[in-house]
């Protein structure tokens, strides 16, 4: 997570999202070169490591299958602007040379009091849904339709409220 994100708000969708799984966690920064946790899963020969990000390289989740049988497949999430996120992958190498993974979809994001930058994006929260419902038809997670059903909740009733504070 961004710096700028961390301390905006606790109320972010990275916040959220980290909320909302059981096997996450956050780190808070620009480099992570040197990160002492984040290396040690880099490293970790039982992991399969990828970052959600869009790129012509990227292995697009709707046509191509991740993960590995025999490792745990290891998802990185970046929560920031799109501005920033570029700058962390930049000051990162170690995550920008990890395969990246991105998505196909349809949705419009429900973040309506927040000017996204282009039609087709979604915010952290939901693109973690779209991700995760991907994942399950890759038999890497294994999530109960109605969990997948529920989880964009809490941001849902996050818009609403934002939206009856701005009337």
């Amino acid at each position: 997570m961004h710096p700028k994100e961390f301390r905006k708000t606790k109320n972010g969708t990275g916040h959220f999202t980290n909320l909302s799984l059981t096997n996450c966690e956050i780190f808070i920064g620009i480099d992570f070169t040197k990160h002492e946790e984040i290396n040690k899963i880099l490293n970790n020969k039982d992991n399969h490591c990828y970052v959600l990000y869009p790129s012509k390289k990227s292995i697009n989740l709707n046509e191509e299958y991740i993960g590995d049988k025999e490792k745990n497949t290891v998802l990185f999430l970046i929560d920031a602007t799109w501005p920033c996120s570029r700058a962390m992958l930049y000051a990162s190498p170690n995550l920008n040379m990890l395969n990246k993974v991105s998505f196909t979809h349809t949705k419009s994001s429900a973040f309506t009091f927040k000017e996204q930058p282009q039609a087709y994006c979604l915010s952290t929260i939901e693109s973690t849904l779209c991700v995760l419902e991907l994942l399950n038809t890759h038999n890497i997670e294994h999530i109960p339709t109605t969990k997948l059903e529920d989880f964009l909740t809490p941001f849902h009733k996050m818009v609403k409220y934002q939206l009856s504070c701005n009337l």
